[in-house]
């Protein structure tokens, strides 16, 4: 069994040479993934390419290269609560951008030839309890606060056309989704910043921050670079370098696997192109590869695993499914840390004080980022470039603290006990 089907699968990969001596630019970005690379196409797109990205590991080494491959609209905060906590306005504001971001992703692709392996199928919310009230609400929900138009599908027309398990009770359709290739969309992001005039260094890992008059110096093992501004996105791997931003955030691992190719077996099971996931809390969420594997994701924890362990019990959660999988081979199983802040929102801002005051951040995307982080990067972009403000909606949120240890401790506890209560609540 190999790790990452991501990396496994994206050809030939150009290097990039680590940061070396003294670097002046307009911009410096910490942190090479979705949310970093998204804020210096941004800034490239705005006509400002000076501009240096560093990144500790590789390109998409976090998260972005590790995830689902799902974008669709919305944040890791369910959209209800979106509505409670900011109100009919600024709440389809919110929700808004993340259906711009769709559109962004979407030129970017095509304006950049980034082969992703795109797949335009939308996504299948798919119904694990026998209550046919809960896709209607939500149906209800985004047609009445968010305009947005999801598609009733009832258990025959899903077993028809979409999905074949006794396990499901219908689905709402959200058309506007797509699901791809996230590393290879990534890699692509970057390339096209190196057209533009941006630099992007590997292998670069941040070993201070400082900050003289109006500006940053950020130091390197092999280099320096002094930047008039500052982005950090360092995301669930950002280690003893910004307090401030690492007390305000959870890393928490979740996992994938991929299997063997499952060839007409997959197409009569799974004959929709759309990305997949149930109503439950603890979800399972998967999709069809090109090469008819079938890539499956699920649970979270506070801690990585062994590949091995990863391939079993995700197996198992496979197989409550699809049962007729049982042979079926795991050929890749890998776990990744994303960042989860205490109210599940992005926190995208600026920090106003402590010694890296005045420094841009975007940071706790919690596992729904691909179309939030493409939002934090154009707010970012559009704030250094043209001076506009991040919507108040995100001020509002704030960088509260999740206090370590304690905090993992509480979210696995509370993730521990919302999977009982959809497990009581199937029982029942």
């Amino acid at each position: 069994m190999s790790g990452n089907y991501y990396e496994s699968t994206i050809g030939f990969r150009p290097p990039t040479r680590p940061l070396a001596g003294r670097n002046e630019t307009d911009v410096c970005i910490i942190g090479a993934g979705f949310a970093g690379l998204a804020t210096a196409l941004g800034l490239i797109e705005r006509g400002r390419s000076n501009l240096v990205v560093l990144e500790a590991e590789r390109v998409g080494h976090g998260a972005s290269g590790r995830n689902g491959g799902f974008v669709f609209g919305g944040y890791s905060l369910d959209n209800a609560e979106l509505l409670s906590q900011l109100g009919p306005e600024r709440a389809r504001a919110a929700y808004g951008l993340t259906r711009e971001a769709l559109g962004t992703i979407r030129r970017r692709i095509g304006q950049h030839g980034i082969a992703c392996d795109k797949v335009e199928g939308g996504a299948l919310l798919v119904n694990w309890f026998d209550e046919p009230a809960i896709l209607e609400r939500q149906q209800r929900l985004m047609r009445d606060a968010f305009g947005v138009e999801w598609g009733l599908i009832d258990k025959r027309e899903l077993d028809a056309c979409h999905v074949r398990s006794d396990r499901y009770f219908g689905a709402l359709l959200e058309p506007d989704a797509f699901h791809f290739h996230p590393l290879k969309y990534t890699l692509g992001l970057a390339a096209a910043i190196g057209a533009g005039g941006g630099r992007v260094h590997e292998h670069s890992p941040v070993r201070s921050i400082r900050r003289r008059g109006a500006v940053w110096r950020v130091r390197t093992a092999h280099g320096e670079v002094h930047a008039r501004e500052l982005v950090i996105a360092g995301g669930g791997y950002l280690r003893h370098l910004v307090p401030a931003l690492e007390r305000a955030m959870l890393p928490i691992a979740t996992y994938v696997m991929v299997t063997e190719p499952l060839g007409a077996l997959g197409k009569a099971l799974i004959p929709s192109p759309a990305a997949i996931y149930d109503t439950r809390f603890a979800f399972d969420y998967y999709r069809m590869l090109p090469d008819t594997r079938l890539l499956w994701g699920g649970r979270i924890n506070v801690r990585d695993r062994r590949p091995e362990d990863i391939a079993d019990f995700l197996k198992r959660d496979l197989l409550r499914v699809y049962p007729r999988l049982a042979d079926v081979k795991v050929d890749f199983a890998w776990s990744g840390l994303m960042s989860y802040a205490r109210h599940k929102m992005p926190q995208i801002g600026r920090l106003a004080s402590g010694p890296c005051a005045g420094a841009w951040h975007a940071i706790s995307f919690g596992g729904h980022g691909v179309a939030p982080t493409t939002v934090a990067g154009e707010l970012l972009a559009a704030a250094i470039a043209s001076a506009q403000p991040i919507p108040e909606a995100f001020g509002r949120y704030g960088l509260p603290r999740t206090w370590g240890p304690l905090g993992l401790a509480a979210a696995q506890a509370t993730y521990s006990w919302l999977e009982a209560k959809d497990w009581m609540r199937s029982r029942g």
